[in-house]
Parts: C-alpha cells; structure tokens; sequence
C-alpha cells in the first residue's frame, strides 16, 4: 500500500451557541472576512476567511459551552506572521475584555523558541495566536510539557 502524505488542514467548523455573538468576535475582533451565511432558522451558520479563502465555518447548532473534558477539538490555533502581530491581537482581545488563560506572550515550552497567546472565544472554545520563532526568553506556564496542551 502506498502512503498517501498530500493531506492539509482545509477549513475548520465550530459549533456555536449564538452565531451573531461568534460572528462579531471572528470577525470583529480577530478580523477575518465573512464570505457567506445562511440565515434560515435552524440553518444559521456563517463562512469566513481571507482573500476568499475559507478558513473557518461557525455553525450555530450547540446547546451549551464548549466542553474541554469532552473528546473533540483541544484548542483552534492560528499563525501569525510576526510577535509583533501577536502583541497587536494580544491589545485587542484585551480590550474586547476576552478572556485568557495566561497572562501575556508565553512559550510552548521551557526554552522554546515558539508560543504566543492564549484565551478562549464567547463559547469558552480554546484559542491560540503563535509563531514559531521569537518567543525565546517568554515564561512556560506549564512545566515540563507543551504550554499548548494544558490551557
């Protein structure tokens, strides 16, 4: 059997409680683009991304916040194209009064070179901002494992 290795992360689907509350977040705050939506009871769901290039579909079809104890998704986390990027959405969730679960720019590990943030959407959905250098010298809060994995 040959080993198939061409498959890429294509877009991502969260289920949300409230698509208008998930939709300003997204967009608002973290700046993705909305590039379609269905408004039909029952069929909410809204399509966003860049450059229309799908990154992520929300889906307003969940009862309750998001349950980190449950199998599924651990955290959702984006790439930045510099700290200083990270820093900048790092002001603006902050002002938005999100909510993070460590304080400030850490690193993926004790001496890594990558971290970044992370915090939590309005439905409690693990976030993360990071790059893979320049991080170096940034507190881990987690030690001996991946700062990513813990939050």
């Amino acid at each position: 059997m040959t080993a198939i290795s061409t498959l890429t992360t294509g877009h991502i689907g969260l289920n949300v409680t409230d698509l208008e509350r998930s939709l300003a977040f997204y967009r608002d705050v973290l700046g993705f683009g909305l590039l379609g939506e269905g408004k039909e009871e029952g069929r909410r769901f809204a399509f966003l991304g860049h450059d229309g290039q799908l990154t992520l579909t929300l889906w307003q079809q969940a009862d309750g916040a998001y349950a980190p104890g449950l199998s599924g998704l651990h955290h959702l986390a984006f790439d930045a194209g510099s700290l200083d990027e990270v820093t900048a959405y790092e002001s603006r969730l902050r002002e938005a009064g999100v909510d993070f679960a460590y304080d400030g720019v850490v690193a993926h590990g004790e001496g890594a070179a990558s971290g970044g943030i992370f915090f939590h959407d309005p439905d409690g959905i693990r976030l993360e901002i990071s790059v893979p250098t320049g991080v170096e010298g940034a507190p881990a809060p987690v030690a001996a494992a991946p700062t990513c994995g813990f939050f």
